[in-house]
């Protein structure tokens, strides 16, 4: 297991940041101490070094995570009695709970007396005295009532159906500021508890005298404590599922091979909250989500990397908005298609300087089949160079242009599109515009997909044939959109996968610009539908514009039976064609000649050919398309002739 040694290390490596919150966006993490965890608190209780209350107020909804000291068991509880060691619910903290809710008061118990443990030890700190003192007055309630930061019904209970950042008021969780004398706290010892680094270690260090017996790691192979309860909350913070459990005493689990759970597996305490700690941060910081699986990547020697999941654009934008505290690049010239991917290829080059013959690439995949249970899905190691060789690979095999919304506006851009993109133009419906996956059960999809295509981008491996085929089959079938612009991204995806499997298969190269000495069936075939929808729609006035042209509405069986269609095609554009005959002659001329040049290429036997074009009529449709649209030959940008 590569990836429990680099999680340790990983931890090892970054003391400076354990304790510390940072954000990823409005999203707060943290690299969690030892024995602690985090949660999300609703109330906030400022209490002075005595342990008189001072005030109390409801959490500000930015400002929620919290890091707490638990215990093995209260780490993993679910429905039992288990409290925290120092912060936690009202059910446990007020002692006169029962005055204002039906409880028994015997989660108070079982707090105060583990808390009084603590507070008579040697490794007592003086925030955890100032808390036993104040929460064994069991006045918590009615201070919070008097402060109005808990609200009572008619019968002077607490209201059930008033709630604190959607939580009902009854689970509140209370978090502790505590007031020194100090007029300024110092930096290492601030009143907030959950920031208190000095507490923090005072509890790891008095949890670690409470461990007594040890055993094998069977990750390390070290000596240490043993613990069977393991950390959850490792994809999110609502997250119940475990990475390792074992909590079956019926022999069901191990059917026979082993007697019991110590013989199944063995794992060290702190060995095993490093490397959930780690793993928590890592994801918090910079995975990735697909419904619900979890991707997360990271190098070896903490290096900013290009995330394999990105489309081309975004790549190469990153890049340059890190070259702020990076070392200046050279520029690259790079002149091979329509749109520059200098920035991609800049970036790559960028990250390829910083990383060694040793930098190592990890890919952890994290999916839960139950609410319960969390499966290790993915395991990849990868040399940090190569990883980035295949990166290029996808982009540069895969590349064409495509569109995305980009700053409000639409944004064109040579490469290829983000997995989370493909998963929605293969399998998503239009929605509000745009193309997405829309139904809850249909966002498993999401994770499928990235499965699917991260051997592809990853390791270099073939793509899947039936995507490059669902592809091809939903672009030739344009009047399933509503919106034009939706269409053009399912044909640009079907051409970048085309293409790519074009090059894995026959080793063909194929790009953007229009390749007018080709003589392939399937790309002249493509070529002339292009020219027919030009013709028809260089006709158009504004009014219409909306208007399917006929090369659009046959397109779906001209794919299938080529010349056939084509006849039906070739005498519907000729009213267009004397339209522009009579009203735009150069627009006539040149759309006559693109089509006499392109049967002119054809080979008699294969023009009347009827059978199925595959995939490569699409790459010649829409690079003919772009040679009108906007390329040198633009017919429609030029003056016509007095």
């Amino acid at each position: 297991m590569s990836y429990v040694n680099e999680l340790l290390q990983i931890y090892d490596r970054n003391q400076d940041k354990i304790g510390v919150i940072e954000y990823r966006g409005d999203t707060p993490y943290t690299l969690l101490p030892p024995f602690h965890t985090t949660v999300t608190a609703q109330i906030t209780v400022t209490i002075d070094q005595n342990g008189t209350f001072m005030r109390a107020e409801r959490v500000e909804a930015n400002d929620k995570l919290t890091i707490i000291p638990v215990s093995e068991k209260s780490g993993s509880r679910t429905a039992g009695k288990e409290p925290h060691p120092l912060c936690d619910n009202l059910r446990y903290l007020a002692g006169d709970y029962p005055e204002y809710y039906k409880d028994d008061g015997s989660c108070f118990s079982l707090y105060i007396e583990q808390l009084q443990k603590w507070e008579q030890s040697e490794f007592c700190h003086e925030k955890v005295k100032a808390i036993y003192q104040y929460l064994k007055k069991k006045t918590l309630l009615h201070d919070l009532v008097c402060a109005e930061v808990i609200r009572l019904d008619e019968k002077n209970q607490i209201d059930e159906k008033e709630k604190i950042q959607t939580i009902p008021q009854p689970k509140a969780f209370v978090r502790f500021i505590i007031r020194s004398a100090m007029i300024q706290p110092d930096d290492n010892c601030p009143d907030e508890c959950w920031k208190d680094r000095t507490l923090q270690e005072s509890y790891i260090a008095y949890t670690r005298e409470q461990q007594k017996e040890k055993g094998l790691c069977y990750l390390t192979g070290n000596r240490e404590t043993i613990s069977y309860l393991h950390p959850k909350k490792i994809r999110n913070e609502g997250d119940g599922a475990k990475l390792i459990s074992a909590n079956d005493s019926q022999n069901f689990t191990y059917r026979g091979r082993f007697s019991n759970k110590e013989e199944a597996f063995a794992v060290g305490s702190e060995t095993s909250q490093k490397m959930h700690n780690t793993l928590k941060w890592l994801i918090r910081k910079q995975g990735t989500f697909f419904h619900t699986l979890t991707l997360v990547t990271w190098e070896s020697e903490s290096l900013r990397m290009p995330a394999w999941e990105k489309d081309t654009d975004t790549i190469g934008e990153e890049y340059e908005s890190s070259l702020s505290s990076w070392d200046d690049e050279e520029e690259i010239e790079i002149d091979e298609n329509p749109i520059s991917a200098r920035e991609f290829y800049q970036a790559l080059r960028g990250y390829g300087k910083r990383v060694n013959q040793t930098s190592m690439m990890y890919l952890l995949g994290f999916d839960a089949a139950t609410p319960g249970r969390l499966a290790m899905v993915e395991d990849k190691a990868l040399n940090a160079s190569q990883y980035l060789e295949n990166i290029k690979k996808w982009h540069e095999e895969c590349g064409w242009l495509h569109t995305k919304r980009k700053n409000g506006k639409d944004h064109v851009f040579h490469g290829m599109v983000g997995v989370k993109d493909i998963a929605d133009i293969l399998f998503g419906i239009e929605n509000k515009g745009i193309l997405e996956i829309v139904d809850e059960n249909g966002k498993r999809l999401y994770a499928e997909v990235a499965k699917r295509l991260l051997p592809c981008i990853w390791n270099g491996q073939h793509i899947s044939y039936d995507y490059v085929q669902k592809a091809v089959d939903k672009a030739s079938m344009p009047l399933s959109y509503k919106e034009r612009k939706n269409w053009e991204r399912v044909l640009t995806l079907a051409c970048s996968m085309v293409k790519k499997q074009r090059k894995e298969r026959n080793r063909e190269e194929w790009n953007v610009a229009l390749d007018r000495k080709e003589t392939d069936r399937s790309y002249l075939y493509g070529r002339m539908l292009a020219v027919a929808e030009k013709i028809e729609e260089s006709t158009y006035s504004e009014t219409d514009k909306g208007r399917v042209t006929n090369a659009r509405r046959y397109m779906n069986t001209f794919s299938q039976r080529p010349f056939d269609t084509w006849m039906v095609i070739e005498e519907s554009i000729q009213p267009y064609l004397t339209k522009l005959k009579r009203d735009r002659i150069k627009q006539y001329n040149y759309y006559e000649k693109e089509l006499h040049e392109i049967q002119n290429t054809f080979d008699v036997k294969t023009f009347k050919n009827n059978s199925k074009l595959d995939g490569l009529y699409l790459l010649g449709f829409h690079s003919q398309w772009y040679e009108m649209t906007c390329g040198k030959q633009n017919i429609e940008n030029k003056k016509e002739e007095e």
